[in-house]
């Protein structure tokens, strides 16, 4: 299939391979304060590309955070309008030395541009750029009205994203929201992911005596808090690898025999996972693949315990106190703030006497599922297939990103995640890359979607 787009994003292709490698080149790193003209540069930078590609309104918008730039074009025959999101902050690049050539110096070999951000997120939303720019060059107006908002904290749990969004509902109002910042399934093979899973954390802090005991003098006298969280922790899990909390499960939605036959589809070796993490056997909930507990299915996962005597030797010390920390992955309708009740409520009506206990709640985040029979994610599946010829995969993931979830929110629109990176491009890790072969492509995958978003009709 031949277009003016696709002769124009060949004719430029040189030239917006240099325009990644500036944006590239700065090192937008939101972690470190040291790097906060960097992260002012970035934004400029964005907006003086979105001006250049034809947008209007530009505008570098300060939150009480780092700055979103926002952008947007809304002269489309069509009423739909999208939503663009990315983000331009990066991730520290350490260990330093392990990088093959310097991260900021962008370098391109073997087919892919090697940099941090290359494929999260600069990489995927310049793409986004790009195509806009190449469909007003070349046809003089969009399918679609588009918004962009770029914001500059995703990196660090995006604290002034939601109230710039609740602030600003209106200027940012759409009918489907647009983010490319997630992997396909591999080479070739193109995935449009429909659901998140939310999260909830915990710490718990067990005390018993007012200091360390001699274990001899005061052993099976006087409580080991060690021994009480162990006991309240083993409550959790039952031995079908289910939690044992009550209520735990109360909200979740089961998956459909489409979406069980969508996940048996995808092939999934799970022996070769085995081999992947030298483990003998893979573990959890009784009667669910690998993909459905880690997808579909919630989870209660301790992530740390200490207390007590830790170095070398042996010391016979009765501990006075003993801490765990808690994550919960959720999904379907349930609530993390009521999970965290539950598990409160579980906590304490395990504590064995002789101790005294206290639950701290930390982060949450609510699960996100757009529909995938949804005609936003029906139409990113054909712009898939003009670019790729391959039919996208349906997939869902274990992580969760709150942002999306707290769009879909406050703006009450559909959410399509159609990123273009490979699961093996080191994003967050030294030598991180994006193959180019995706950069080509993906940019005719979005120039198509809005194409195929212009024709449908929104439930």
């Amino acid at each position: 299939m031949n277009s003016a787009y696709r002769t124009h994003l060949e004719t430029h292709r040189n030239t917006h391979l240099k325009e990644l490698k500036d944006l590239l080149s700065i090192p937008s790193v939101s972690a470190l304060s040291a790097h906060k003209p960097d992260i002012k540069r970035a934004a400029e930078w964005l907006a003086d590309s979105l001006q250049a590609a034809g947008l209007e309104n530009v505008k570098i918008m300060p939150t009480d955070g780092n700055p979103i730039v926002y952008a947007d074009w809304l002269h489309a025959d069509s009423d739909i309008t999208a939503l663009i999101y990315g983000h331009y902050d990066v991730q520290p690049v350490d260990p330093l030395e392990l990088w093959q050539t310097p991260p900021f110096e962008p370098d391109i070999r073997d087919g892919k541009i090697y940099a941090r951000g290359a494929t999260d997120d600069k990489g995927q939303i310049f793409m986004h750029i790009k195509a806009v720019e190449a469909l007003l060059k070349t046809e003089g107006k969009l399918p679609v009205n588009v918004k962009f908002c770029i914001e500059g904290e995703e990196e660090i749990g995006s604290p002034a994203l939601e109230p710039f969004v609740e602030q600003n509902k209106d200027r940012l109002a759409a009918d489907v929201l647009v983010i490319s910042d997630t992997p396909m399934l591999e080479k070739g093979k193109p995935a449009i992911c429909y659901s998140l899973r939310g999260l909830c954390a915990m710490q718990i802090d067990i005390r018993g005596a007012n200091s360390d005991l001699h274990s001899g003098i005061y052993g099976g006298g006087v409580a080991n808090p060690l021994h009480a969280l162990a006991a309240i922790l083993a409550s959790m899990h039952d031995e079908r690898g289910r939690v044992a909390v009550e209520g735990f499960y109360d909200r979740v939605r089961p998956l459909t025999e489409e979406e069980q036959q969508a996940f048996r589809d995808l092939r999934y070796d799970e022996e070769a996972l085995k081999k992947e993490l030298n483990v003998s056997e893979l573990y959890g909930e009784e009667g669910f693949s690998f993909l459905e507990r880690t997808w579909a299915r919630p989870t209660l996962e301790i992530n740390g315990i200490y207390g007590g005597f830790q170095g070398e030797g042996i010391k016979t010390v009765l501990p006075s106190e003993a801490h765990a920390k808690l994550s919960c992955r959720l999904v379907g309708d349930q609530d993390p703030n009521e999970i965290q009740e539950l598990i409160e409520k579980h906590v304490h009506a395990h504590t064995p006497p002789g101790v005294q206990v206290k639950v701290t709640r930390m982060d949450t985040g609510r699960p996100f599922e757009t529909p995938y029979d949804h005609p936003v994610i029906q139409a990113a599946m054909r712009a898939y297939e003009k670019a790729y010829e391959a039919t996208p995969a349906l997939t869902r993931m274990g992580g969760s990103i709150p942002i999306v979830e707290g769009f879909g929110r406050l703006l009450n629109v559909p959410v399509v995640l159609m990123g273009f990176g490979l699961p093996g491009e080191n994003f967050h890790a030294p030598n991180e890359h994006f193959h180019l072969e995706n950069f080509d492509k993906g940019l005719i995958t979005i120039c198509e979607y809005w194409k195929e978003l212009a024709g449908i009709k929104m439930k």
